[in-house]
């Protein structure tokens, strides 16, 4: 079926089109990192929104502002900087078993498993964790707040097993602080045994569970 370039709905997506470029002119270089992505999101979320809203019968304007907002918040949520971080931080970690990801709710998670973070039943640091640590307080934006959670395996009670996991991630904590991170933007807790990512049934699945996450998070 042929559509003349005069149909409403093609208007409508034109001038949602129009409303866009002037969203991503906004990010302009004077515009911080994640101002210039909350910019860039807006643009590309009105756009999609006026086309979703023309082709289904919709508010073509209304779509786009709606799309916009929706736009600026996921443009806001992963900067350069945490995605330079996260190369980064794999490289530095590589070849040890260190996870290095980013999550769902955008924050950059690293798993460090028990054989790169702690003997059992201590709370010391092994001399290969420090590497990655010391990448994760390297030119860090004033920004970005870290979070420290321990975990144990399911070995011995929770009168044991809860304290250490939050001594674990004390240390963690206290060591990136030598780095120049000041412990007021970490954030540290325990979990024990509670959040098993294995089975306790076996020593790979304890060994698993035996671990220190690591979160960085940059804050609006």
């Amino acid at each position: 079926m042929h559509i003349s370039p005069s149909t409403p709905a093609l208007r409508r997506t034109a001038t949602a089109a129009l409303v866009a470029s002037l969203v991503f002119a906004a990010g302009c270089s004077s515009m911080s990192e994640r101002e210039q992505g909350t910019a860039k999101g807006a643009g590309a979320g009105a756009v999609a929104g006026a086309i979703i809203g023309s082709m289904t019968g919709g508010n073509a304007g209304r779509s786009a502002v709606i799309g916009g907002a929706v736009g600026a918040v996921a443009g806001n949520l992963w900067s350069k900087h945490m995605e330079d971080k996260r190369e980064a931080l794999a490289r530095a970690s590589q070849g040890t078993g260190v996870e290095v990801a980013r999550t769902a709710d955008n924050r950059l998670k690293l798993n460090v498993p028990s054989d790169v973070s702690f003997d059992s039943g201590r709370a010391d640091i092994k001399p290969q964790m420090r590497p990655v640590l010391d990448e994760i307080g390297r030119n860090l934006d004033p920004n970005v707040r870290v979070t420290i959670v321990g975990h144990t395996d399911s070995t011995g009670s929770d009168a044991i097993n809860e304290p250490l996991s939050r001594e674990r991630a004390a240390a963690v904590r206290d060591y990136l602080s030598t780095r120049g991170l000041a412990p007021s933007r970490v954030s540290v807790s325990g979990r024990g045994s509670h959040e098993p990512v294995a089975s306790n049934d076996t020593e790979p699945g304890r060994a698993a569970n035996r671990r220190v996450e690591i979160f960085l998070s940059e804050q609006g």
